[in-house]
C-alpha cells in the first residue's frame, strides 16, 4: 500500500511538471486559454452537429419548414404583410415629406424673427398648432368657467389679467 501511494505521489509530481511544460510551451507559441476555449467549443459543436439526433432533427424541421411555406395561408400571410409594409413605408415617407416641406417653409425665418413676426402667427399651420395646444391645455387644466369643484382663484387673481409674455 505504501509503495502504491509513493507511486501516486511520484505520478502527479510528474504530472504536475508536464502540465507546467505544456503551459510555457502554448505561452511560447502564443497560445491564450481563450484560443483553448475557442478551440474546444468549435470541437464540441462539431461534434454536435454530426450527431445523429441533430442530423434527424435537423432533416425533420427541413420537412416541416418546406411544409409551411408551401401552404396557401403561408403565402397569403406573406402576400399581405409585404403589402402592409409597402404602404406603411409609403405612408411614413409622405408624412416625413410633408414634415420637411413645413419645417423647410419655416426655416426660412429665424426663430426669433418669426415669433414676433405678424404673418408668422398668422399662418394656417401655426393657428392649427396653438388651436391644438389650447385644445390640450382645456382638457388637461380645464377651464375657469367650467369648473365646479367649488375651488376658487386665489384673492386678487382676477383683478389683473395675467401678462401673457409667451412666443406663442
Amino acid at each position: 500500500l505504501s509503495k502504491v501511494e509513493e507511486e501516486i505521489g511520484t505520478l502527479r509530481q510528474v504530472l504536475v511538471a508536464k502540465e507546467r511544460h505544456c503551459g510555457e510551451l502554448k505561452r511560447k507559441l502564443g497560445l491564450t486559454p481563450l484560443d483553448g476555449l475557442k478551440q474546444n467549443l468549435s470541437k464540441s459543436w462539431h461534434d454536435v452537429q454530426v450527431s445523429n439526433a441533430y442530423v434527424k432533427t435537423s432533416e425533420k424541421l427541413g420537412e416541416w419548414n418546406e411544409k409551411v411555406t408551401q401552404s396557401d395561408f403561408y403565402k397569403k400571410t406573406q402576400e399581405t404583410l409585404s403589402q402592409a409594409g409597402q404602404k406603411t413605408s409609403a405612408a411614413l415617407s409622405n408624412v416625413g415629406s410633408v414634415i420637411s416641406r413645413k419645417l423647410g417653409d419655416m426655416s426660412s425665418y429665424s426663430i426669433r424673427h418669426s415669433i414676433s413676426m405678424p404673418a408668422m402667427r398668422n399662418s394656417a399651420t401655426f393657428k392649427s398648432f396653438e388651436d391644438r395646444v389650447g385644445t390640450i391645455k382645456n382638457r388637461v387644466v380645464g377651464s375657469r368657467e367650467n369648473s365646479t369643484d367649488g375651488l376658487h382663484s386665489p384673492p386678487g387673481a382676477g383683478e389683473k389679467p395675467p401678462q401673457d409674455n409667451a412666443p406663442f
